[in-house]
This record gives structure tokens, C-alpha cells and sequence, in this order.
């Protein structure tokens, strides 16, 4: 039922004159025959009889006047629901993120986000990249902000490269390889490891780095989705880590984490940024935060490069 429609055969009903309903409404006489008439077909059945003396109710207006007006009240009031709802909506957004991105781009990338619109308000969940992309798919996040593949492998979803970013062998600053200005892959055999699952992009790189050079792989005597747990392992005992370097940038800044020098392990690149589903309609408020993300990425990291990737 339109409500525009409805609101106008009440106004009718209280003039009990088409000529002053349409002047208190700003329509012409015949806009708002015309409106009633949409409603009387709309209902299927004559609401009011037309004469010298004005308009008339017919049984079925008669049935629709002693409803209208909690037909309008419930009508007004959805409306008013569905707007807020659809407010709320546009200045919500969800991120995945992995500890990668929370260590300066998402939380410069919120800042500039909260100056511009303040409005916003973001969920973050955290997970690995394993985990943030069921998550994508399903619709419980917007958007996720992790390591992406060079090629897409499921048709459903998009990534947008943000910035590419170095892998390192990492050990804490006192560890026994931690001056050395040069190491080769074989010296870091008899050391521990803390690493990621084999699922994992970083851990599927460091694998290839170390069969790439005729040597098996090391073992993960700890295997964990829990970055905080890799990091904290190595800045607190002899065990190594394959990690990325913008993850432990603060450790490496405070002087508590060293970056190997490890032949060969500084040229993997990961690419980092943005995977979205392709077919989701995405808000307004998902955009802005996208925006923000390049922003800052750039300005972290300089202009998206076309290095070498693996």
C-alpha cells in the first residue's frame, strides 16, 4: 500500500472536500483524484462516492478509515526503522586483519579514517590468511587485509596489492648468530624454529627457499597460528622465525630482533594488502576505509612496486 496515498485519503476524510484536502496537501484537484484513484486500484475496491455536497465513504472506505491511520503509524514507523538501518549499514565496516597490518598500516589507516569520518565504526577481527578468507566469503567480514596471492585461485574473490613486503630469518639480538655479517641456509639447521603451519604462504616460501637450494626443510619444533607466540619465542630463546619484516619493525627499531643475513632469503616478497569479494555490494563506509589503507600504504611504503614476487 502506498503511504503517500493512504496519508491523502485521510486528509480527504478530514476536509470531507477534495477541493480543501488538496489545498492543505499543495496538489492540484486533479493530482490528488488521481492519487486516491491509484489507491481505490491498488485495494481493488471504490473507497469514497464523489457529490454536490462533497465526498462519501463506501462500506469498504468506511472499513479502511477505522484502520488507516494505524496502518500509516506502522508504516511511518518502518520506514523510519529501515532508514536507521540503513544508516547504521553504510557507517559499519568489518576487517580481517592479520598481526601484519596491525602493526602501523590499519592503525594509521583508522586514525585518518576516524578524521574523515567520524561516523564510522569498524569490527576487527584478527586471523591468519588461512582463516580471514572463509570469513570473506561468507560475508562475516567486509574485507580482509592480509598477505594475497599473485593470482587469484578462488574465482569469489579479488585482491587489491597494497605494498610487497621482504620475508626475513629473525633471531633476537643476543642470539649466537646475531653478528654475523653472512649465513648460509645449512648453518641454520641445528637451531630451532618456531613457524607458521605448512598452509601458510610464509611457511610454503621458506620450504621453497630451502628445497631451491638442495636442502630439506627445516622442522617446526613449534607450529602455531599465533604470530605473538612466533615472536615471542624467538626474542625469548635460541628458536628462529621466518617472518616478515614489517611485522617485528618495533622489535627491529628497539634493537631486540635481527634480521639474518641469510643468502637468498631477503629476495621473497610477499604481497600484502586487500581481498574482497567480487559479487558483494560494498558500502560506503567499506570504500572509505579502503581509501585510507592505499593512503597510507603509499605513504608507508612508497608507490605499489613491480618487483619480484614469489
Amino acid at each position: 500500500m502506498d503511504l503517500r496515498g493512504l496519508t491523502h485519503f485521510l486528509t480527504v476524510l478530514k476536509h470531507g472536500s477534495i477541493t480543501l484536502a488538496a489545498r492543505e496537501l499543495g496538489l492540484s484537484q486533479s493530482g490528488l483524484s488521481k492519487s486516491l484513484k491509484r489507491l481505490e486500484d491498488a485495494l481493488g475496491e471504490q473507497l469514497i462516492e464523489r457529490g454536490r455536497n462533497g465526498v462519501t465513504l463506501t462500506g469498504f472506505g468506511r472499513l479502511l478509515e477505522s484502520r488507516a491511520a494505524s496502518i500509516r503509524e506502522q508504516m511511518t514507523e518502518a520506514q523510519l526503522e529501515l532508514r536507521a538501518l540503513r544508516s547504521a549499514s553504510d557507517s559499519r565496516v568489518a576487517i580481517g586483519c592479520g598481526t601484519t597490518g596491525a602493526v602501523r598500516l590499519l592503525p594509521q589507516a583508522v586514525a585518518r579514517l576516524r578524521a574523515e569520518r567520524p561516523e564510522v565504526r569498524l569490527q576487527v577481527l584478527h586471523g591468519m590468511s588461512e582463516a580471514l578468507m572463509p570469513w570473506v566469503r561468507d560475508g562475516t567480514i567486509d574485507f580482509a587485509l592480509s598477505s594475497v596471492p599473485v593470482t587469484a585461485s578462488d574465482p569469489a574473490l579479488e585482491h587489491l596489492t597494497l605494498y610487497f613486503g621482504k620475508m626475513a630469518v629473525v633471531a633476537r639480538a643476543g642470539h649466537p648468530l646475531a653478528a654475523r655479517r653472512s649465513l648460509t641456509l645449512a648453518e641454520l639447521a641445528g637451531y630451532p624454529w618456531c613457524l607458521a603451519g605448512r598452509r601458510e604462504m610464509e611457511r610454503r616460501a621458506l620450504d621453497e627457499l630451502f628445497l631451491d637450494n638442495g636442502l630439506k626443510p627445516p622442522e617446526a619444533g613449534i607450529e602455531t597460528t599465533s604470530t605473538a607466540l612466533m615472536v615471542a619465542m624467538v626474542m625469548g630463546s635460541d628458536h628462529l622465525s621466518f617472518l616478515p619484516q614489517e611485522l617485528v619493525y618495533w622489535e627491529q627499531d628497539g634493537g631486540r630482533l635481527v634480521a639474518l643475513p641469510v643468502a637468498g632469503s631477503g629476495n621473497w616478497q610477499r604481497g600484502f594488502g586487500i581481498t574482497r569479494r567480487r559479487a558483494r555490494p560494498q558500502s560506503t563506509a567499506a570504500t572509505a576505509a579502503i581509501q585510507a589503507l592505499r593512503a597510507v600504504a603509499k605513504d608507508l611504503y612508497g608507490p605499489t612496486p613491480r618487483g619480484r614476487r614469489r
